[in-house]
């Protein structure tokens, strides 16, 4: 039976970040001054333990919160699109209070069960979690290691729901912060959380 430690992070801060502004698998941008000294404390928090791997998506955001770290442990990073953020369609790069009523529209959809519900010209959750799951399941299947993964906020809602048996019509229930670290057990087919949102290495 395999055991394998899993650091999930979401990656650091963006100038859409700070700006409140809708950034899915459409924007690609890159940390700002303050989510370089995260992805900077993030290798921090993480240069002492043993990582078998380090995985980002696809984007620019994730690969370069991982940056730091890869470097210290001399490692490689291994990114897929698969991790992409949710495509968020329409709303992507709009401030959210532009979009409010329609968010607040589909947000209470999915809390009611509808996780098959698109954003308009984006995804669901049920699509995401399949991509995303299915990915993350080949990259840890058999291996008996610590694996660290910068992935993205939604992204990170919907597979911790569902992962810790909350469903994804809860995943609005899950918190988590800019560079905050998650470490995840799975041991065989079980899992449970260690920790959530922990950003005790950001202070």
């Amino acid at each position: 039976m395999s055991l394998t430690r899993l650091f999930i992070i979401r990656h650091g801060e963006t100038d859409f970040n700070r700006k409140q502004m809708l950034q899915g698998r459409g924007i690609d941008a890159p940390l700002n001054a303050t989510g370089q000294k995260q992805a900077l404390q993030i290798a921090a928090a993480l240069e002492k333990e043993e990582v078998g791997k380090i995985v980002a998506s696809s984007m620019m955001r994730s690969i370069q919160t991982a940056q730091p770290l890869a470097s210290k442990l001399g490692m490689p990073i291994e990114s897929f699109e698969d991790l992409d953020e949710m495509d968020f369609g329409d709303f992507e790069g709009k401030r959210k209070t532009e979009v409010l009523e329609e968010i607040e529209r589909i947000h209470t959809e999915w809390a009611s069960g509808n996780v098959s519900l698109k954003i308009p010209g984006g995804e669901s959750p049920e699509e995401v979690f399949k991509r995303a799951d299915s990915r993350i399941k080949t990259l840890l299947d058999g291996k008996d290691d610590s694996q660290v993964m910068i992935l993205h906020s939604r992204l990170i809602r919907i597979l911790l729901s569902e992962w810790l048996g909350y469903g994804l019509k809860n995943m609005h229930k899950i918190e988590h912060s800019n560079g905050a670290i998650n470490l995840i057990i799975k041991n065989g087919t079980a899992i449970e959380a260690e920790y959530l949102n922990s950003i005790v290495h950001l202070t």
